[in-house]
């Protein structure tokens, strides 16, 4: 079996924004709604004369217990034998209950003013019709055998992705030893991105 996960450095994260830039292109989302599958948050700490600037990359965790599936009333929500969480958009009414559910703030609606802007933006458009929209790990690149968007561009290689069933990808081993932790684990969604924490 194979188990999709992301490991994220925040040591090496530069805080350039191409993940968002590639993911955005490469799914079309509604960047003029600022809405994004990926999102680098920037955050500055001081101490004394010391100030530090923090980068903390943000995406759905593709949770191995996703709490949005299980809200989801019309099944559009649904998780691949890889663990990859994804959309049915035919399937979903937009009633925002997945939104609601989810601890990492990872859903947003793709509205029907969005697909018209966005065939406008992109020119041609992937999406039929509005729904819920959220990261995908770039499943259609995954099938083609690439690394989700937002790997590929990471000029700090920052994002790490492998397969957690396998005992000898660098993924499995950061995680393994403990070097790379899944952000808000109490909640027992068993989510799938996992953190490298500030030296």
């Amino acid at each position: 079996m194979t188990r999709y996960a992301m490991v994220i450095d925040m040591n090496t994260c530069v805080g350039c924004n191409a993940c968002m830039a590639a993911c955005s292109l490469e799914n079309q989302t509604p960047v003029w709604s600022d809405q994004w599958r990926t999102y680098v948050h920037d955050r500055e700490t001081a101490s004394g004369r010391a100030v530090h600037r923090h980068f903390i990359p943000r995406l759905c965790n593709h949770c191995a217990n996703p709490a949005c599936m299980s809200v989801c009333p019309t099944g559009a929500t649904y998780q691949t034998k890889d663990g990859v969480v994804l959309v049915d958009e035919e399937l979903c009414m937009g009633c925002q209950a997945c939104a609601l559910a989810c601890p990492y703030d990872a859903r947003y609606p793709y509205t029907h003013d969005d697909i018209a802007e966005g065939k406008k933006f992109y020119g041609t458009l992937h999406r039929k019709s509005p729904s819920m929209d959220k990261c995908s790990f770039c499943n259609h690149r995954l099938e083609a055998g690439k690394p989700p968007a937002c790997v590929q561009t990471c000029v700090g290689y920052a994002r790490i992705f492998g397969d957690l069933d396998n005992p000898i990808d660098p993924v499995t081993e950061l995680v393994r030893t403990h070097k790379a932790k899944p952000l808000m684990a109490h909640l027992g969604t068993r989510p799938n991105v996992y953190y490298i924490p500030e030296r």
